[in-house]
């Protein structure tokens, strides 16, 4: 599955490279370049998405458990990090967000429901925010074809969504949860035990309404912030346009995103996605990859402190897990 991961991410780049070269390489780096100190405002323009996005996410972690603003940020960070750096499906940040929440005292089904469900209502505001952005299109477009090529999609979207909310209602993961019980105990796997409990903290956290229009909430706010982050991002590359359309470019590009979930860091998915959406909008396909690769260089710059910061993190915990020799001990020896 890794090897698989790893050419998948290989082909991709090389689409990403491909893509480049057959576009004026030259314009584009001159445009980068010319981008200067505009960069620095296009990545700090993303730090209020991730605190919208770690907020909705705290909003539905069990309230005894619940981490600090700033730890829960930091784990946020890390999983768009892992998600867009590592050589893994767009979901592998996930399940390392529900380790790491384990092990900070939450029970491991705990964690892994508010990370399901916080999976959901991310899901659920980007249908949202894509019905939204398809609408302003539909609003400019000449073309009704491709209008209701975009509705088609939208509607797949939300019957998909609608399948997941029930799975996880109706007993899905309480299949998945005692397969992963009898699992560990014929395999002999310690820590994964935790895992008991899944179903039913998911179904709690699914009888507090109020915490999860909060959370829904939270992670709406961060996807129309990115809409500013796109406005700004063309406007320091020379394509200044306004938040109308800056909100169809990210809310139809990032569901070319989430289409290809199963590409790491949707590489070529996102670029493909951006080239068509801004050809809509008369921005030629030199914009939409100087777009693409700005966005690139966001995820890097902000992607690899949260790869750090988990090794960090996983460093820190294994240390914790080695006894150490008290003085008396020593001194007995």
């Amino acid at each position: 599955m890794k090897s698989a991961s790893v050419i998948t991410a290989l082909i991709g780049l090389a689409v990403v490279a491909a893509l480049v070269a057959m576009n004026d390489f030259a314009e584009i780096g001159r445009a980068i370049l010319a981008a200067g100190f505009g960069i620095f405002l296009v990545i700090a323009l993303h730090v209020p998405q991730i605190v919208a996005s770690g907020l909705a996410w705290r909003f539905v972690v069990p309230p005894a458990n619940v981490p600090s603003v700033p730890s829960i940020l930091g784990l946020r960070l890390i999983r768009e990090a892992v998600n867009a750096l590592l050589p893994v499906a767009q979901v592998g940040g996930e399940f390392v967000n529900a380790k790491l929440l384990a092990g900070r005292g939450v029970p491991l089904g705990a964690a892994a429901a508010s990370v399901i469900v916080d999976k959901t209502l991310e899901m659920f505001s980007q249908v949202i925010f894509t019905l939204l952005g398809v609408g302003l299109l539909v609003v400019s477009l000449q073309n009704p074809e491709i209008a209701r090529w975009l509705v088609r999609g939208a509607a797949i979207a939300l019957v998909v969504l609608a399948a997941f909310v029930t799975a996880q209602r109706f007993g899905l993961l309480s299949l998945l949860e005692r397969g992963l019980l009898r699992l560990a105990q014929a395999q002999q796997w310690a820590g994964l035990e935790g895992i008991a409990g899944l179903h039913q903290a998911i179904v709690s956290l699914y009888r507090s309404p109020q915490r999860l229009c909060l959370g829904a909430a939270c992670h709406l706010t961060s996807w129309l912030l990115g809409g500013v982050e796109v406005m700004a991002a063309l406007v320091v590359l020379g394509h200044p346009i306004g938040w109308r359309d800056a909100l169809i470019i990210e809310s139809v590009g990032q569901a070319f995103r989430s289409l290809g979930f199963a590409v790491p860091g949707a590489l070529a998915v996102q670029e493909g996605g951006l080239i068509l959406v801004c050809g809509l909008l008369g921005i030629g396909p030199d914009g939409a990859i100087e777009l693409s690769l700005l966005k690139r260089a966001r995820e890097l710059a902000l992607g690899i402190p949260g790869l750090l910061a988990w090794r960090w993190l996983e460093n820190h915990r294994a240390a914790d897990k080695v006894p150490s020799l008290s003085p008396l001990r020593m001194s007995a020896e």
